[in-house]
């Protein structure tokens, strides 16, 4: 029952994610959390964002910013690293409390972002990857800050989508080595990740068919509900 209801609800974040870059991991890690448990659900989710990401670079491979992904993951890879590291050092209340507080905190943070229409050039994309990259390493997923990001960059649609992707693949690697080496990555855990991960990439392919027809605004605002529900959810868990 547990792997019928993270399927379905994978294969919709995939789905989800696949139209607007992200937020797969904002719909579903409140159900590998349920499901699994918080400190298995951060290795889980990190083997599913590598499957969702090489689902969306080889759905749009040629609009892909080689130039910004390298200059992001510059920056990232490191910084994810260290920031998986140190979520493996905390408690897994402490963990949950981390990733529903910042869940809760993006609802304006990413407004507040993109409210402002800055520009960047390559060379700011190598401290911000570090900074999210470090992010990333301790709460699951950075996505609603890499989107105002990688479009200040200038990226839409389907470049936007496929460098996003390319440059968060990179950290998600990083990450997952590090969880590898400590020992956050069994066997069990591997295949958990494999299964999900798979119906997350059935919905970012089917995505590609449905990209050109969802408002940006439309999902914008189903985003902020479901990050408001997740960042609830999540504190709740770990405070009751």
């Amino acid at each position: 029952m547990a792997y019928a209801l993270v399927l379905a609800v994978g294969t919709f974040a995939g789905l989800v994610s696949g139209i607007v870059g992200t937020g797969a991991t904002i719909i579903l890690l409140p159900v590998l959390v349920i499901a699994f448990g918080p400190q298995s659900a951060i290795p889980i989710m990190a083997i599913v964002a590598l499957m969702s990401n090489f689902a969306k670079i080889t759905s749009w491979w040629r609009d892909i910013d080689w130039r910004a992904t390298a200059a992001y993951a510059l920056g990232g890879i490191p910084g994810a690293a260290l920031g998986a590291r140190t979520m493996l050092s905390l408690p897994p209340h402490l963990v949950d409390i981390a990733l529903g507080s910042f869940f809760l905190i993006m609802i304006p943070g990413r407004r507040w972002l993109a409210a402002r229409s800055y520009g960047i050039g390559p060379w700011m994309l190598v401290p911000a990857g570090f900074a999210i990259g470090f992010l990333t390493g301790i709460v699951v997923s950075t996505g609603p800050i890499t989107v105002p990001l990688f479009a200040a960059y200038g990226l839409v649609k389907g470049a936007f989508i496929a460098t996003e992707a390319a440059a968060s693949l990179t950290v998600y690697i990083s990450k997952a080595i590090t969880f590898r080496s400590f020992g956050a990555l069994p066997t069990d855990i591997i295949l958990k990740g494999l299964i999900t991960g798979s119906s997350v990439m059935a919905g970012t392919y089917a995505a590609k068919l449905l990209v050109e027809r969802l408002s940006i605004a439309t999902f914008q605002r189903l985003l902020d509900g479901v990050m408001l529900i997740s960042g609830v959810a999540l504190i709740w868990a770990a405070v009751r």
